[in-house]
């Protein structure tokens, strides 16, 4: 029988409705939170329902779980790699002075050095998933680290990242450890995810006290016509852009126009370890 933490994305959105779109079959994280989905099993029906739950246009989302993962009829893979996934395997000390906890107020900043650094999805809204801790350095935020997916028991240390302004000081260590020994004290078992090709923060965590419990297939998922409807949008927004230059300055006339000439439907545009 499998283990919560084989599905993790899966046993999350499970234990976190409020986070999800989907139903008993697939679930996805909500678009402004993250790009994690999972179906329950690789039954027809839960592919597709899985399938369902991805828009048409640029719209992506990733899979991570210790089975093969099956792409469902209609997605294609545009990305497939392996990952580990570690568990804090004894309590781990850490040095929280200076550390500061993150909020609204810090989510701009914190969405702006995620995507710098890119330490995985981290959207507008992903810092709601758990507690973010981050330290500043002349008033930038230098480096940050927090929690993501969750269920019994158990809290993922995730959004590790250094501001390259700011690498080389140990900042992504002690970040690191205080998430895990704040996940401690409320008893429950840290884990993280890192690439396998990442041994560098491979290391950093088993230094940390994390152990290797296996590896994980991850994937990530996009319509099979994604590029025809990008083109598509793509193609309507310049017709709408041309009947915009064409009206000049009549706002009115041109939305008239656009609604008219798109059939009322004008199509939109979508780890760092120190």
């Amino acid at each position: 029988m499998s283990h919560a933490l084989d599905q993790p994305v899966w046993s999350s959105l499970q234990d976190q409705p409020h986070w999800a779109d989907g139903g008993a079959l697939a679930r996805r994280f909500k678009p402004d939170i993250n790009r994690f989905a999972a179906a329950r099993d690789d039954g027809a029906d839960s592919l597709a329902a899985l399938a369902e739950l991805v828009r048409p246009g640029d719209d992506v989302v990733y899979l991570a779980q210790a089975r093969p993962v099956v792409v469902p009829p209609g997605l294609v893979a545009v990305k497939a790699a392996t990952a580990v996934q570690m568990v804090a395997a004894r309590a781990v000390e850490a040095d929280e002075a200076g550390l500061q906890l993150l909020g609204d107020a810090d989510a701009a900043e914190m969405l702006a050095l995620a995507t710098l650094t890119e330490p995985g999805p981290f959207l507008a809204r992903t810092h709601t998933m758990g507690r973010f801790i981050g330290l500043r350095i002349g008033g930038r935020l230098a480096a940050m680290a927090g929690e993501r997916m969750r269920f019994p028991g158990h809290v993922e240390v995730s959004g590790v990242c250094t501001h390259p302004d700011f690498r080389g000081r140990g900042l992504a260590r002690r970040l690191s450890a205080a998430v895990t020994a704040a996940i401690q004290r409320r008893d429950a078992q840290p884990f993280l995810h890192a690439w396998t090709t990442n041994t560098a923060a491979i290391a950093l965590y088993a230094s940390l006290g994390f152990a290797t419990r296996t590896t994980m297939n991850v994937a990530v998922l996009r319509r099979s016509g994604w590029l025809a409807e990008r083109t598509a949008g793509r193609l309507a927004q310049e017709v709408v852009d041309g009947i915009r230059r064409m009206a000049g300055h009549d706002g009115g006339q041109a939305q008239h126009l656009a609604q008219a000439g798109s059939g009322g439907d004008v199509a939109h545009g979508q780890n760092d370890r120190d």
